[in-house]
């Protein structure tokens, strides 16, 4: 794909939102307008989640604002569109990682199949691309999947962003898997995951190093 040109929307957390950055031009989308011609903008809410609470939280725009809700006032026209979340569904969500039947947004599967569906039918001319979380401090490995919310690993949830796009040929750039930079090791948490979950503004350049590098190649 030659990107210099193109409209990206960009659909996430406090990632997208730009916590953990010096300056807003450092956050990862921004610099696709920066370095490469495009028009961006950002739909970055922090503490949001893709699947809905099923018990009220103490953040309440956390549980009205899940991804879904906030299509419908995205820009109606875009050359590509970016959804980057999972990481709060894993962290704070009571919303269960649930099944592929799953077709409620109270379930992380549920929600993953409606939002799909969603941006698919807003956006059918679009290249839909979706991206895993990353690495985080606390993200309980595999090996020890004793969840302290609701749905065992994050790598759960990384498959299960990867199981769902698939049905719909939806592409995704797996963070969790390319990006080898793993905030439970000091010297890369210092680097560029300082708080363990939000990437600075080297952490930010990275997921834009990935981010470009998978679009060029779609």
């Amino acid at each position: 794909m030659i990107l210099k040109n193109k409209k990206m929307l960009f659909l996430g957390d406090s990632i997208t939102f730009g916590v953990g950055v010096s300056n807003p031009d450092n956050i990862y989308w921004k610099r696709f307008s920066i370095n490469d011609g495009c028009l961006t903008k950002g739909y970055g809410i922090s503490g949001t989640r893709i699947a809905a609470n099923i018990n009220p939280s103490i953040y309440p725009e956390d549980d009205d604002l899940y991804f879904i809700t906030r299509v419908p006032s995205m820009d109606a026209d875009a050359d590509v569109v970016v959804v980057f979340g999972g990481t709060n569904d894993f962290g704070h969500g009571d919303a269960p990682l649930g099944s592929m039947t799953d077709r409620e947004n109270t379930s992380f599967y549920g929600a993953l199949h409606n939002l799909m569906i969603a941006l698919m039918e807003k956006y059918p001319q679009a290249k839909i691309v979706f991206m895993t979380p990353a690495h985080r401090c606390g993200e309980v490995k595999p090996a020890d999947d004793i969840s302290p919310t609701n749905g065992g690993s994050l790598q759960k949830y990384v498959d299960a962003i990867i199981e769902v796009a698939a049905v719909y040929d939806i592409a995704v750039l797996d963070l969790y898997r390319v990006w080898d930079i793993d905030p439970e090791i000091p010297e890369m948490k210092q680097r560029y995951i300082p708080d363990g979950l939000h990437p600075n503004d080297d952490g930010h350049w990275e997921i834009y190093r990935q981010l470009k590098g998978f679009l060029e190649g779609l």
